[in-house]
């Protein structure tokens, strides 16, 4: 066991990296925003923005306000806030192309008032850390809608790193289907054939680490979220864990291994 106290469980032992000139060792680090790259500065946020946009589109934000929502997509969302208000799960996939202005118009009237959020301790060096590197390139798996996903990063200044395609909240109501899809877009962007273990996905939450499981990725939890801490995070078996990304080092040894 590492004595470094941010580290917490590591991959297997069998795990080891390729040769950095073969196109089989790139690896594809999927990462999820909220609570991983970004932190907002108070709790409500998420709602303060999604009930206007519920309002105005279906004229009811149903039980969003009692909803846990960390974790689940912004389409899974949206279907369990308006369960009980007669529409189905399709009827909001439908709707999905009308929501995500709203969206971008909401945050960015909230966040036109306030600062809200800020980029997560270590997050800027590690995401410049692998920048530098041959072996990987940085791409998104996260719940927001990509509108909102592409602000929020635009507001604490990391943007610049996501220039791939990735996968987004308005793309499924099940998380575990945002592996697939970005392996799929990366892969055609990029011209290679993607194999499900050479993506990394980087997150706060269970079902981070449930939808790397479930396509055969690789999963690295951080305990940098406001929902679940390291112990919360390990019954559920990622790869690695690390309490949070302050150190550079130890992240990318951490890559090293997957």
């Amino acid at each position: 066991m590492n004595k470094n106290n941010n580290y917490v469980a590591d991959a297997p032992s069998s795990l080891r990296p390729h040769p950095s000139s073969l196109p089989e060792d790139l690896r594809i680090l999927l990462w999820d925003i909220d609570g991983t790259l970004v932190r907002s500065r108070r709790h409500g946020v998420f709602k303060d923005y999604t009930t206007p946009v519920l309002m105005r589109v279906f004229g009811t934000a149903g039980r969003l306000h009692e909803l846990p929502v960390s974790g689940m997509t912004d389409l899974q969302i949206v279907a369990e806030a308006l369960r009980d208000e007669g529409f189905t799960a399709e009827q909001i996939r439908v709707r999905a192309p009308e929501l995500l202005p709203l969206y971008l118009e909401e945050l960015e009237r909230l966040t036109g008032r306030e600062e809200v959020y800020c980029a997560l301790p270590g997050v800027r060096r590690a995401l410049e850390a692998t920048e530098r590197s041959t072996r990987y390139l940085n791409s998104l798996l996260t719940g927001n809608v990509e509108p909102a996903a592409r602000l929020k990063l635009r507001l604490v200044g990391l943007d610049e790193f996501f220039r791939l395609p990735g996968a987004f909240g308005e793309d499924s109501h099940d998380r575990r289907d945002l592996p697939a899809l970005a392996c799929e877009r990366i892969s055609r962007h990029l011209g290679l054939s993607l194999k499900p273990e050479q993506l990394v996905v980087i997150g706060d939450t269970p079902n981070d680490i449930a939808c790397a499981k479930h396509y055969g990725a690789r999963a690295v939890a951080v305990a940098t979220g406001k929902t679940y801490a390291a112990e919360d995070l390990l019954p559920h078996e990622p790869d690695a864990l690390l309490r949070d990304l302050t150190d550079t080092e130890l992240f990318l040894r951490t890559l090293e291994r997957l």
